[in-house]
């Protein structure tokens, strides 16, 4: 075998599992049972025996519903693999995609030939038994090492985002729809119906997925419409448009070289190419940010994972979009050049698939494979891209996986680049008109306005940002409703107290139209 098929890195195996669903509750189950459960469907899809043992590398996307000193270690034991390599990520959605170009990096390198990629929540089962107050501990779940998950202060967000009150992704990711929306000129219920479609075509997905939480097909009226079983979330996002963090849900992948999949025995029809990707990441703190119409981050990834591979947008057959909210598969649209009636998802997004924290995108790519093991056949290599996205549109990272092997091997690179610019200067204690750079509000679970969230400049260039109370947030959604214009550009008064801001909407113009609080 030459040393080129020594180290070109393959996907041989995945598996994914889903233990209820939404509306079908199952027997509480802990994380890293299901995720061994999908670790055997990995193993056993490769259609060969041979490479459990022979695992040399696990690495474990982190489980937030329950919390683990080593998962890597746990599943090694249970497989009778040493697996010296073994790692856990941190919080966060791009780890799926990055981890998979760390393993394709050490294989291309000669460092590991066979190697499994983890990732599992059970969330709806803790929130079971939270509400039936057991300890899941009481029924076995691991607890030496391992417990109940616990959080650094530093998952809370910035101390500008604390004080501001910003820290929900419910609350930021409307922020950067309403920015997107006035970038492109459309009116509030125009981006309200592009995200309806798009999450429309995403369920159709959804429904014919035999692992999705939720996998029933609904309408664009469905999707956008308020009512007693979609309330209201944000002025961008009724409830179907929000991610759904509480399910059962794992996946694993099994990447070995190509030279150790042919060893095994595996057929030449389950080897899908592992080509690499990119990742990028913009500063944490979104209070510092030069934009919030696009995401650096995501254009960054996205074009180096691209170029490297000499492909284009177009030259995809598949791609998956991160979709914990709609802004991040538009953006992502935006950037491939996609139609507004793509559908880039082959899951159907956290919405109506489910959205299973740090690991969705596990999933994709596990499914990503199985749709390349079905498209080989043409003249051209078929593409599949899976785009991960973690924090508030923080750190991004894309790989390809494709039929064909490309020309240069693995081209990937797992270590992400910074693409910050220069901190914006948020300013404290102002008093005096500013303009709105961008606006949500929020609303209460008896669906009135409850605060708005606005973020906006001052005369001098500085940043403003805070919560209002219930009657700013009202007015200024009559403002966005009654006239579909959009909260960008906005001038207001305002007095921020602590985070705290009293504003006022005057007679004023927006866009060209004069409207009235």
């Amino acid at each position: 075998m030459s040393q080129e098929a020594d180290r070109i890195p393959v996907v041989v195996g995945v598996g994914d599992v889903v233990s209820g669903s939404a509306g079908a509750a199952a027997d509480p189950v802990e994380p890293m049972e299901l995720v061994l459960r999908a670790v055997r469907a990995a193993l056993d899809d490769s259609g060969t025996s041979a490479l459990g043992a022979a695992v040399d590398a696990i690495h474990a996307v982190r489980t937030t519903s329950w919390n683990y000193h080593d998962l890597p270690n746990l599943i090694a034991a249970r497989l009778g693999a040493s697996a010296p390599t073994r790692s856990t990520s941190t919080i966060g959605g791009h780890h799926p995609a990055r981890l998979m170009d760390r393993v394709g990096l050490d294989i291309a390198a000669g460092r590991n030939s066979v190697a499994l990629v983890v990732g599992g929540e059970t969330q709806a089962s803790v929130r079971a038994l939270t509400k039936a107050g057991t300890d899941p501990a009481e029924l076995g779940w691991t607890v030496a090492p391992g417990g109940p998950p616990t959080f650094a202060p530093d998952d809370l967000g910035s101390a500008e985002m604390q004080r501001a009150g910003i820290l929900a992704p419910v609350q930021i990711y409307p922020l950067f729809d309403r920015a997107r929306a006035d970038r492109l000129g459309l009116r509030p219920s125009e981006s309200l119906t592009a995200s309806a479609e798009l999450y429309s075509r995403f369920s159709a997905v959804a429904a014919r997925h035999p692992v999705a939480w939720s996998p029933v097909e609904r309408s664009p009226d469905d999707i956008a419409g308020v009512d007693a079983s979609n309330r209201a979330v944000s002025d961008c996002y009724p409830l179907a448009m929000n991610a759904m963090p509480f399910v059962d849900q794992a996946a694993a992948v099994l990447v070995c070289s190509l030279a150790a999949a042919r060893a095994a025995g595996v057929d030449e029809d389950r080897i899908v190419y592992l080509w690499g990707g990119a990742g990028a990441f913009d500063a944490p703190d979104i209070m510092t940010r030069s934009t919030f119409d696009h995401s650096p981050a995501l254009r960054a990834a996205v074009r180096t994972t691209l170029g490297a591979a000499g492909v284009a947008g177009s030259d995809l057959t598949f791609v998956d979009a991160y979709s914990c909210f709609p802004v991040v598969p538009l953006l992502l649209m935006d950037e491939l050049e996609l139609s507004s009636d793509a559908t880039p998802t082959v899951l159907g997004g956290h919405s109506f698939f489910g959205g299973p924290l740090s690991s969705y995108s596990l999933h994709a790519v596990a499914e990503s494979t199985r749709l390349l093991r079905q498209s080989r056949g043409g003249r051209a290599p078929t593409i599949a891209m899976v785009h991960a996205n973690g924090g508030y549109l923080t750190h991004q990272h894309t790989i390809l996986l494709s039929t064909d092997p490309h020309e240069a091997g693995y081209i990937g690179n797992p270590d992400a680049v910074a693409v910050s610019a220069t901190a914006v200067p948020v300013t404290h204690g102002h008093s005096g008109r500013a303009t709105i750079e961008t606006a949500t509000v929020m609303f209460g679970r008896g669906g009135k306005p409850e605060q708005a969230l606005v973020v906006a400049r001052t005369p001098e260039g500085d940043r403003i940002a805070g919560r209002t109370g219930a009657d700013a947030a009202a007015a200024l959604h009559r403002v966005v409703t009654d006239g579909d214009v959009s909260p960008v550009g906005l001038t207001i008064d305002v007095v921020d107290e602590g985070g705290n801001l009293d504003i006022t909407l005057d007679s004023i113009t927006a866009n060209g139209r004069g409207v009235r609080a």
